[in-house]
């Protein structure tokens, strides 16, 4: 069995090869091709057969993946998670001439993010572009894989109250360097090459700044590790790790990876969608349930909602709940809410900490500090369009929306532990 430090290790390494939510999805899509799942297309009919596994994708950002049992099963085993991170994204037409003598790029920011850690970072750029191909548009993936950009920092003789506290505009301060150029149209022709096209085919695109800080493993005895967007790939790869190497067992396992929840959810690749109401409907109808028969499964189904939650920090002790204290490398983490920004009640954690526990898996418990409420995720959100028993969990990580963030080296290998039990129940 992979030791803690292999399994992170992994972890690191996808996501240096997963600098937006395309290239996560597109990453997963390869393996699972070449694995023995079939993919399938929403705008074609389905031939769903027992004992096969599947995948289907909804704006290239968001992927559900299942397996279908040999027999008939009691129900579904849902993992959810998300494969998108808060980013400076790259506007339409975004060259911008600063004061004659660089260009500089307009963005604008994508989820709630952390701002002064941007700053001074050797920024790179990564995303889909559309191209006309002949009668077909046809979508590209994009990186360029090394440092293009940089957003430097006022140098504090010019703004001697920096450290007393400052309130970034997004629109003036937080804009990054690109060239040491005026000329019109240098981003956009660097952009055709990279996805290897003619400027005249070129269409529209979805660009993101990612930073080209690489992973490390630090600490003492190399207990922690930091790299970009823990947050929320660290669920995300070890929920799909688990499915494409669980079989499954009298529940049909599926793995549900959504987009946009960053900022909300409400597209058609978010939580908030039809995505995975219709997938299930599809997969009901495939395999000739009754309406009754869906309606019994549904009920006996039940959803692992994942997205990492915060650790209590070294220096600011005083912002974490005063007993639920959660720690890196101190497991699993359940989280609560009594506002139901979390799905988790007295019901689903004691299913949930009674598989844990016969599967020796390491948990804890996360509640946020009550003067300090928190941001919702995945599971209360998909509730409203799918209604099953649900929990929320997550690994206790630092500097969350940052663009380097640190977590513990041990918890990713009890993500994937928690994950095969559950999909193999």
């Amino acid at each position: 069995m992979e030791n803690t430090a292999t399994i992170t290790a992994d972890l690191c390494r996808f996501i240096e090869n997963s600098p937006t939510q395309f290239h996560a999805v597109r990453n997963m899509e390869d393996y699972l091709a070449i694995n023995g799942f079939q993919k399938l297309d929403e705008k074609k009919r389905w031939n769903i057969e027992r004992g096969k596994s599947y995948f289907v994708t909804r704006n290239s950002s968001a992927i559900i993946i299942f397996r279908i049992p040999e027999r008939n099963e009691y129900g579904y085993s849902i993992v959810a998670a998300h494969t998108d991170s808060p980013a400076f994204k790259i506007k339409t037409d975004p060259e911008v001439n600063a004061g004659g003598l660089y260009t500089v790029l307009n963005t604008e920011v994508y989820g709630g993010l952390l701002m002064a850690p941007w700053f001074d970072r050797p920024l790179s750029i990564a995303g889909r572009v559309y191209v006309r191909n002949g009668n077909t548009i046809e979508e590209r993936l994009v990186d360029f894989n090394r440092p293009i950009a940089l957003i430097p920092n006022l140098a504090i003789h010019m703004n001697r109250k920096i450290n007393e506290g400052h309130s970034y505009s997004a629109q003036k301060e937080m804009l990054p360097m690109l060239a040491e150029t005026v000329d019109k149209g240098t981003f956009r022709k660097a952009l055709a090459d990279a996805a290897g096209c003619n400027e005249s085919d070129m269409l529209e695109y979805e660009l993101y700044l990612y930073p080209e800080s690489k992973y490390a493993f630090w600490g003492l005895n190399n207990e922690f590790f930091s790299s970009p967007r823990i947050d929320d790939l660290m669920c995300a790869y070890t929920a799909f790790r688990a499915i494409a190497e669980t079989k499954g067992n009298n529940y049909m396992p599926i793995t549900a990876l959504f987009d946009n929840e960053e900022t909300g959810s409400g597209t058609k690749q978010g939580a908030l969608s039809d995505f995975l109401p219709t997938v299930i409907d599809r997969i009901s109808f495939s395999l000739g349930y009754s309406i009754e028969d869906k309606a019994i499964k549904t009920a006996s189904s039940f959803m692992i909602s994942a997205d990492n939650c915060h650790a209590m920090h070294p220096n600011y002790a005083e912002k974490c709940d005063i007993t639920n204290k959660p720690r890196m490398n101190g497991g699993v983490a359940i989280k609560f809410s009594a506002a139901q920004k979390y799905t988790t009640d007295a019901e689903s954690a004691s299913f949930l900490k009674a598989l844990m526990d016969d599967n020796h898996i390491r948990y804890q418990y996360f509640a946020n500090h009550s003067d300090i409420p928190g941001g919702s995720t995945l599971g209360n959100l998909s509730a409203q369009k799918l209604s099953i028993s649900s929990v929320d969990i997550g690994a206790a990580q630092l500097s969350m929306h940052s663009p380097y963030e640190t977590a513990g080296a041990m918890d990713t290998a009890e993500l994937l532990k928690l994950f095969k039990a559950f999909l193999s129940r």
